[in-house]
């Protein structure tokens, strides 16, 4: 279950579906996008009709609209399981949902004997959120993240087991429930997210936007849902106005949406409309190719001389996972999450979040010195073999679901 089809489920799914003793079904948003996964029955669940209206219409609900969707969500895909069971005569075995928007609220109260996995990508909390040490939580941040608390309490109570992707994220759990916790990654597929079969940095090529940079091009690349401080584009620009003065053959791939994932949107601006006022950047040199398909994503990130990632103290994004499997050269924030899987040095460079010019200097020392680039390179993929290979994380999420089958 999850409010987006297939989301963290991608690979689990059809895996499980492989198995010929497993019947899989999943649950997801009517608007959700219907890429078939083999083996995968997708059902589709709905919020009730006068819904969107209500909130719209009403600002006195704007602040408690997270919980009212989580209601929403969870009997629109209790709906779905009594159809299931009248229609199908469906009983599950297992029941494994992401614990956001609702959707595991009512599991329990139709199959009380169930057992349930919940994936908890982020639990937040006034003590233990994306804060730096220097701010403070407004009145409203507060408010809002006790409501959301709300949502996480009851789904650990709810779930028999609790999942989430790296140990950074889990040491933000409750202590009293961390006993039914497990550190489980969804898993990287290493054959796809791999460098070029002759081993070179390739050209790249996107027709649709009118790219083409032969090979040998000093190409940088950035990516993220949406541009916004909560993944430090800001200061990515501050520092690519910095190298690309020192690098007039440079050029930028920036992989994204002009449009926050995690933060408001700004009033009557974005951030990269910011940048312009903050200096421009070459657009000759700059190019903004929106969100990608899975094989431009392959091609650019094969291309790629060096990856930078950029994270406040959030969750880790599988981007800077899947750029390690690339075996990018990779500057990255010195921030926890990063830490975890990236030692300075090591398997990439890490720099201060919010120094451009620190970030800046540790992009040129990867671009000049190409030995430094395939040593961090190699010893980013291997970190991801050793710890988050696809079939490894496939068989640890396999195991916890056998372990709870009564």
């Amino acid at each position: 279950m999850h409010l987006t089809f297939p989301a963290q489920f991608l690979h689990l799914a059809p895996y499980l579906a492989r198995n010929p003793e497993n019947k899989v079904y999943f649950i997801a948003k009517g608007d959700s996008i219907k890429t078939p996964l083999e083996g995968v029955n997708l059902e589709l669940y709905k919020f009730p009709n006068n819904f969107n209206a209500l909130i719209n219409s009403k600002k006195s609900l704007w602040p408690i609209e997270t919980p009212i969707k989580n209601v929403a969500g969870g009997l629109g895909v209790l709906e779905v399981m009594e159809r299931l069971k009248a229609e199908q005569n469906i009983q599950p075995d297992i029941i494994i949902g992401h614990i956001a928007w609702g959707a595991l609220s009512y599991v329990k109260d139709m199959y009380p004997n169930v057992p349930v996995i919940g994936y908890f990508e982020w639990v937040s909390s006034i003590e233990a959120s994306h804060w730096w040490s220097n701010e403070v939580a407004t009145k409203s941040d507060r408010v809002r993240i006790r409501t959301h608390q709300a949502k996480y309490l009851a789904n650990f109570d709810i779930c028999d087991a609790a999942v989430t992707a790296t140990q950074w994220q889990y040491s933000l759990f409750p202590e009293e429930y961390r006993y039914k916790s497990h550190v489980i990654h969804e898993g990287i597929d290493m054959e796809f997210c791999s460098p070029a079969p002759d081993g070179k940095r390739p050209g790249l090529v996107l027709d649709d936007v009118k790219l083409n940079l032969p090979e040998g091009t000093e190409i940088i690349t950035y990516i993220s849902r949406g541009f916004e401080p909560a993944r430090g584009f800001p200061q990515f620009m501050d520092a690519m106005r910095i190298v690309l003065a020192h690098r007039p053959n440079t050029h930028v791939i920036l992989v994204g949406k002009d449009k926050p994932a995690y933060a408001a949107q700004l009033k009557d601006t974005t951030y990269l409309k910011e940048e312009q006022k903050k200096g421009g950047y070459p657009v000759d040199r700059v190019h903004i190719v929106g969100r990608r398909g899975r094989e431009d994503y392959q091609k650019i990130l094969r291309a790629s001389s060096c990856h930078v990632y950029l994270t406040r103290p959030f969750v880790l994004s599988w981007s800077c996972l899947e750029a390690m499997s690339f075996a990018c050269p990779m500057v990255c924030s010195e921030t926890p999450p990063v830490q975890e899987v990236m030692e300075d040095g090591v398997n990439g460079l890490l720099a201060n979040f919010h120094s451009p010019n620190h970030i800046a200097r540790k992009i040129e020392e990867i671009l000049d010195d190409p030995e430094l680039a395939k040593k961090l390179g190699n010893a980013a993929r291997e970190t991801i073999c050793k710890r988050f290979e696809l079939k490894k994380c496939l068989r640890a999420w396999e195991d916890l679901m056998y372990s709870l089958i009564r």
